[in-house]
């Protein structure tokens, strides 16, 4: 969004006096126009008048991240990591164990983040389960907590499950039974399970409404031995959550549990360890590329976010294979957040529109007409965008190159509209905000990026696809735009943006924050739900890239949960950085367990 005036207070005002979670006590309440009175975006940006979001600096130095030390890239880390899996796979694979018993430790597998290593003896167990039948309406589970489990480990590695298997655990209105309320390992499992719902499925909205209310209940006991879990969930739901995010977490949470596996644990730390180096390495490479390209000498206004940038494409894609894909959408996110800033903060509308032009065109000579400071903006994305069309087509044979520009100039469009609502001083409609906003938070870019840097075998109907931006890349954009308005509203409108989602649908429908806040993340659950069904139908693409695409709603959630992760990332958005990519898990302490 442009940077624009403060908003000024008169009697065609109201005031907002709770801004949701983020609100700190004591701050001044927001104000926005009231319905009659139209929002207006009162800046104008002259070239003698520059605007300046007053950004944070880079926490992330160069010097800092070439002094890493990445330890254990050593081959003796690689060997005992080896041995640690073979003893993994024999017990995944071991029939002669209890097939239930199997499933909890494929659960646990998955959220220690290593899950990766073994998906063929995954698919194998799942298999077995299924031909026993275990997951019909018709079979006599021992309780919830074993169906939610089973039925959310199915649909997330792309099973079709019916969701008619919970009507045993409700009444004859269709309501859960309240005595159900009681078994929180059950209501933990159900609530799980909810979240990988598909439209219509009312019996799983009526378990997350059901779920959440009793988990509150029970977040409330500090003593409870579930209370860590509850309150995790709570915060977000598994299958909203990034898997290094979680299996941080779950290492810790793992290891201080009475019934620890020590191989399953220690081969968790050993291999997060050694994710973590490639990481570093990777970042160490990127680091070098960024100070070489230098971009940030040049354009002081913008922010200079290589590591949340790479952060991001962690969460997306984390395994060691692929440090090509990381490295290539580190650039191109790292450019997509320079560009942004160009358009939101310092650009004219005659030099946006400039600048517009020459991307449309991919023409080099369309340099001499922009300003200094674009020219060296557009040939570092001229030059990467470039250099991957030439990799593309000299590695497969493809040529990739106008759909990797028009993805950018569809960006830019939608870039220059809000420029020119501003200037025109209007808040557009919700439906014309969120058909543009959409486009314009990045994610085709980046997942059209994605598909190309994975050097698969690449199809004529994955082209096609791509071109028409398939709902899987809609969807997901989706989840990234309305995450990204639900983190970042309160902070636009302190400094004067208004045209967010939250802001659109207040004044379009006449409601107060608290209602818009509402609307805006029922939308999000709804298109959580069409993501949902779009995974597990057949779609043109392979499966690493729908993972791929699904990350990216992910992370979202991660980073924007309590502001601008990304933008103005806090203590808590640097801390996440920190555990995942620069400091290892300590191996040495002995497991503490707890009840």
């Amino acid at each position: 969004m442009a940077l624009v005036s403060p908003i000024l207070l008169n009697s065609s005002f109201i005031s907002l006096t709770d801004f949701g979670k983020n609100i700190k006590p004591g701050r001044p309440s927001l104000l926005v126009r009231r319905i009659d009175s139209p929002i207006r975006c009162l800046a104008s940006k002259n070239v003698s008048e520059r605007k300046s979001a007053n950004y944070q600096p880079n926490t992330w130095d160069y010097n800092f991240l070439q002094s890493l030390k990445h330890d254990y890239t050593d081959v003796r880390y690689e060997d005992n990591s080896m041995k640690l899996q073979e003893e993994m796979r024999k017990m995944i694979i071991d029939e002669s164990v209890d097939i239930w018993t199997t499933l909890e430790l494929i659960d646990d597998v998955k959220r220690l983040g290593i899950s990766y290593h073994f998906k063929k003896e995954i698919a194998k167990v799942l298999n077995r389960f299924l031909s026993l039948e275990k997951c019909n309406v018709r079979s006599t589970h021992t309780n919830l907590h074993e169906v939610a489990l089973s039925f959310r480990l199915l649909r997330e590695y792309g099973y079709e499950v019916s969701s008619d298997m919970f009507e045993r655990f409700t009444d004859h209105n269709g309501n859960y039974k309240v005595s159900l309320g009681k078994d929180v390992k059950g209501m933990l499992s159900l609530y799980e399970a909810s979240f990988l719902s598909y439209e219509g499925e009312e019996i799983l909205d009526k378990a997350k409404d059901f779920t959440s209310f009793h988990l509150r209940v029970h977040s409330e006991d500090k003593e409870s031995t579930q209370f860590e879990k509850v309150c995790h969930a709570l915060e977000l739901p598994m299958h909203h959550r990034i898997q290094r995010m979680e299996a941080h977490w779950y290492i810790d949470a793992y290891g201080r549990r009475n019934d620890a596996n020590k191989v399953l644990l220690d081969a968790a730390k050993l291999d997060f360890n050694i994710v973590q180096s490639t990481l570093q390495k990777d970042i160490q490479e990127l680091s070098q590329w960024w100070k070489g390209i230098g971009l940030v000498p040049k354009i002081s206004f913008s922010r200079d976010r290589l590591m949340e940038c790479f952060f991001w494409t962690v969460g997306m894609v984390f395994e060691p294979q692929f440090s090509h894909v990381r490295k290539g959408l580190t650039k191109i996110t790292t450019l997509i957040t320079i560009i942004d800033d160009v358009y939101d903060v310092y650009g004219t509308l005659d030099e946006l529109e400039l600048f517009t032009a020459a991307v449309e065109s991919w023409d080099i000579k369309s340099i001499q007409v922009l300003p200094d400071y674009m020219k060296i903006c557009f040939l570092a994305l001229y030059n990467t965008v470039n250099e991957l069309a030439y990799d593309t087509l000299k590695d497969q044979g493809q040529y990739i190159l106008p759909y990797l520009t028009k993805a950018w100039s569809d960006m830019l469009r939608a870039f220059l509209q809000e420029a020119k609502w501003c200037r025109d001083k209007n808040l557009p409609k919700f439906d014309d905000y969120l058909n543009n906003a959409w486009v314009s938070v990045s994610g085709v870019v980046i997942l059209i990026h994605s598909y190309f840097l994975l050097n698969h075998n690449i199809t004529k109907e994955t082209l096609v696809s791509l071109e028409n931006y398939h709902d899987l890349l809609r969807r997901s954009s989706i989840i990234f735009r309305l995450c990204n308005d639900l983190g970042t509203s309160m902070s636009e409108l302190q400094r004067g943006e208004v045209a967010n989602s939250i802001a659109c649908y207040m004044c379009e429908n006449r409601v107060s924050y608290e209602g818009a806040y509402k609307h805006i993340h029922s939308l999000l659950d709804e298109t959580w739900k069409k993501l949902n069904k779009d995974r597990v139908t057949y779609s043109p693409f392979p499966k690493p890239f729908v993972e791929i695409v699904i990350n990216l709603a992910r992370m979202s959630q991660c980073t924007y949960l309590y502001g601008d992760g990304h933008g103005a990332p806090d203590n808590a958005a640097k801390n996440r950085i920190r555990s995942l990519i620069i400091e290892p898990i300590d191996v040495s302490q002995p497991n503490m367990y707890i009840n």
